[in-house]
């Protein structure tokens, strides 16, 4: 008995892994049996099935893995905090910031490499995204790990933001091994960082210095770039040349003393701004050109040269492709310059291109309710009434209140009100810049308060209309309502033997050419916008000419392949069956 006790595991039935007590009992064979069928073909059937038959559970139990041997043997409550903590992984913002600097690098390499903005400008877009995270560590760690020690460039944007001691990680030369694989990876190491990185990194350190308000470091230090970029010459440089001065002119703008003041930094910056832009005219640098023209306009509005402003507009062309934000820019300014100009018909013009351009952005909602504030008092100095709806538009409602109040005043006639909106929001008219502007719609108050008195009473006396404008004498107020019969404000006659106003009948405003003028602007506007939403279209740069390059050459091999089958050089055979002749 005791010699058949070891093959009780093969003469019965296996079912289900589990073959009642001496089925568990037996853990001791079924190693050595394992071992010892290892590389052998078992012939007795019971001990092949040893071999297939899976652990039961009791052995799993019995056998537990060695993880469970240090204490973790109730992994119910841990397991389920283990897989959180693995699934979300902390990342260290300063590592993510600087792959995120580093990940634009590639793009500035495209760029130069296909001679195309657009990479360029997609680098320069992730800024937004960059700047809340930027510190002088983030920058000396991007700096120490893209360039060698041995780099003028690096060490120059080191001192920028005092970090000259920084120690590099960029293995050198000297250091690599000669092996055929480190000499390909030297060779990437080798390889030279492009001016367009340079520039890319000095502009966010430009941005560094000016949200920490850091403003005399950052103007030196966006001199220097500008210098450095001037004396490059890269077409590929163009789109960060723009950001550049764009950021040198806040630096000198927020420097003391502050504009309107004849010695503000900005006076001094003229020369510079002039230079770049005859610079940017020869070259054909549209983005610099573009925004040089911009920031010039803003430099004279800033110290109230408007003649200087108005002789740049006239002699200088601003780019028909330049980027949509300048093009907003641009026309806000110049409406800015036509009103000061009483050119209030060219200035609406100019102002409404500017608001239907603007950003519609939550970021760029300012230069929104900028040009809208300045188009309203156009409107109002034009003689027209804004309408409800301008003011209810959620993003503008609460900056268009004290507008709303200076409407109202205007539209009801009423000279006391309007002067009370005036004193009551002197100051948020002055920062905006309105101020001067809505000192002249007290003609303008006047003028519909007698529209207004036109069109209730068909006749109503100059003594009458002087008390209800609270005018000084009937002769101001016949001179007024003479002067609003000339400029076509209302359709009156005057009679001084009597001393009244006398109102004509009102005709249909259908019959005149009035709507058809205003369909006409918004036909005209629809076709503008139209027409340079085309124009805005990118495309790669003379990609018509590698096709058409293509296509020459392969119909060149095709004549040389068929001249030289004429000749017997060449057969059907040797063209592997694919040549089709001409």
């Amino acid at each position: 008995m005791p010699s058949k006790t070891p093959h009780t595991n093969g003469d019965k039935p296996v079912e289900n892994g589990i073959n009642g007590t001496k089925d568990v009992e037996m853990k001791d064979d079924a190693p050595a049996t394992l071992k010892g069928g290892k590389g052998k073909k078992l012939k007795e059937g019971d001990e092949e099935m040893t071999v297939v038959v899976p652990p039961s559970k009791g052995s799993k139990l019995s056998a537990p893995p060695p993880k469970d041997t240090d204490g973790d043997v109730a992994m119910d409550g841990n397991e389920g905090a283990e897989g959180e903590d693995a699934g979300a992984v902390k990342i260290d913002p300063v590592a993510k910031a600087v792959a995120d600097i580093k990940s634009n690098f590639p793009l500035l390499e495209r760029a130069v490499t296909l001679f195309d903005a657009r990479f360029s400008l997609r680098a320069l877009r992730s800024i937004s995204s960059i700047r809340k995270r930027l510190t002088p560590d983030i920058l000396a760690q991007v700096i120490t790990e893209t360039y060698p020690s041995t780099s003028p460039a690096a060490k120059s944007l080191l001192v920028a933001i005092d970090r000259e001691n920084a120690t590099f990680t960029k293995p050198a030369s000297s250091e690599m091994e000669i092996d055929s694989e480190s000499k390909k990876s030297a060779k990437k190491e080798q390889k030279e960082i492009i001016p367009e990185v340079d520039i890319f990194l000095g502009i966010l350190t430009q941005i560094y210095y000016l949200d920490n308000k850091i403003t005399q470091q950052g103007a030196e230090f966006s001199a220097y770039l500008a210098e450095r970029i001037h004396t490059l010459n890269r077409r590929t440089l163009d789109s960060l040349t723009a950001r550049v001065y764009f950021y040198y002119s806040l630096f000198c703008e927020q420097m003391a003393p502050l504009p309107p003041s004849p010695s503000s930094p900005v006076v001094a910056l003229r020369p510079t701004l002039l230079s770049a832009l005859r610079t940017a005219v020869l070259r054909k640098d549209i983005d610099t050109q573009s925004t040089v023209i911009v920031l010039l306009l803003r430099n004279y509005l800033s110290t109230f040269h408007i003649a200087q402003a108005d002789l740049l507009l006239s002699h200088t062309k601003f780019p028909d492709t330049a980027s949509n934000n300048q093009v907003a820019r641009y026309l806000y300014y110049q409406g800015r310059i036509r009103a000061i100009q009483l050119q209030y018909s060219d200035a609406h013009e100019f102002l409404v291109a500017a608001t239907r351009k603007a950003p519609t952005s939550p970021s760029a909602a300012g230069f929104a309710q900028t040009a809208q504030k300045l188009l309203l008092v156009v409107q109002l100095l034009m003689g027209d009434i804004p309408e409800r709806a301008t003011f209810r538009v959620a993003s503008m409602e609460r900056a268009l209140q004290p507008y709303l109040m200076l409407v109202q005043a205007v539209r009801v006639g009423l000279l006391g009100e309007f002067e009370n909106v005036i004193n009551q929001h002197a100051e948020t008219f002055r920062r905006d810049g309105t101020y001067t502007l809505i000192l002249r719609l007290r003609q303008n108050v006047i003028k519909t308060g007698i529209r207004m008195m036109s069109l209730s009473y068909s006749r109503i006396s100059l003594r009458d209309i002087c008390i209800r404008l609270k005018l000084d004498s009937e002769e101001s107020a016949e001179y007024i309502v003479a002067k609003a019969i000339r400029d076509g404000v209302i359709e009156a006659s005057l009679d001084r033997e009597r001393g009244f106003m006398k109102s004509k009948e009102v005709g249909d405003i259908y019959a005149t050419r009035e709507p058809g003028d205003a369909f006409h602007d918004r036909i005209r506007a629809c076709l503008t916008l139209h027409d340079e939403s085309v124009k805005a279209m990118r495309f790669p740069m003379n990609q018509h000419r590698l096709e058409l390059k293509n296509a020459q050459e392969a119909r060149e091999r095709e004549r040389e392949m068929a001249k030289e089958i004429q000749d017997g050089d060449l057969d059907e055979d040797d063209l592997g069956g694919e040549f089709e002749g001409m």
